[in-house]
């Protein structure tokens, strides 16, 4: 029965983050959803600021602290192993759900490209964003990244054990394309409001700094193979490979 209801937890949380990563295309995009990054009534300019910094802030604690292998392991003394990921997961879900639904609008407009080819190329470039970062998972095995693995394992009696680092596709042009593409996504479009910009702003910020943290953490788990990958291959911008 514990194997059971850690499978179908797992199924659970993975259901919700993917509910808010498709909401989150058009939170960012400002398409179809009924609350998105520039809907809605605009508030005092200040406590607007203030209240989307706190809302982007939550996200970035929860999102590192919960990731780093010092937190896991304490965290695994309170809840099951097999289930760290996927509370993980459902934790980074609700929280990016709050963030949607308490979003505060800023509607002054950064910049506006009217030319229809300008605008398609930076439609073009949003999709393409958003593509990147679903096809990035799935290269580093999007079923692992989300927790679905671990519970499988857990649901049939296998021990789990940490996947291989193998530099493939994106991974041979750039260290991080799962990032490269959410800025991509953030960034692009034709229409830019105060409020898209502070997001797309704090966004990149953390995840700049997240990168820090992440590598550090692959370097103590991989040892030197990706010491040498991060010596031969860019961060974000696809560079001839270093000699």
């Amino acid at each position: 029965m514990r194997r059971i209801l850690a499978f179908a937890y797992g199924m659970i949380s993975y259901l919700v983050f993917f509910v808010s990563f498709l909401y989150a295309i058009g939170f960012v995009g400002n398409i179809v959803v009924p609350k998105s990054i520039d809907s809605g009534r605009p508030e005092a300019l200040v406590p607007s600021l203030i209240i989307d910094a706190v809302l982007l802030g939550l996200f970035a604690i929860q999102h590192s602290v919960m990731a780093r292998p010092g937190f896991k392991r304490w965290w695994t003394k309170f809840i099951p192993e097999p289930i760290e990921r996927s509370t993980y997961v459902l934790f980074s879900s609700l929280l990016l759900i709050l963030m949607f639904w308490q979003w505060r609008p800023i509607l002054s407009v950064v910049w506006k490209v009217t030319n229809p080819i300008g605008s398609l190329v930076l439609t073009s470039l949003f999709w393409a964003g958003w593509l990147l970062v679903l096809a990035s998972t799935f290269v580093i095995n999007h079923f692992d990244l989300f927790g679905l693995r671990q519970v499988y394992l857990f649901l049939k009696g296998k021990q789990y054990t940490n996947l291989v680092f193998r530099k493939r596709f994106f991974y041979k042009l750039v260290r991080h394309p799962l990032l490269l593409g959410f800025m991509i996504a953030f960034w692009a479009t034709p229409k830019m409001s105060l409020g898209h910009l502070v997001f797309a702003i704090a966004t990149t910020a953390y995840m700049l700094i997240a990168i820090q943290l992440e590598e550090r953490d692959l370097a103590n788990i991989h040892g030197e193979s990706y010491r040498e990958y991060r010596r031969e291959v860019s961060m974000l911008i696809p560079l001839p490979k270093k000699r």
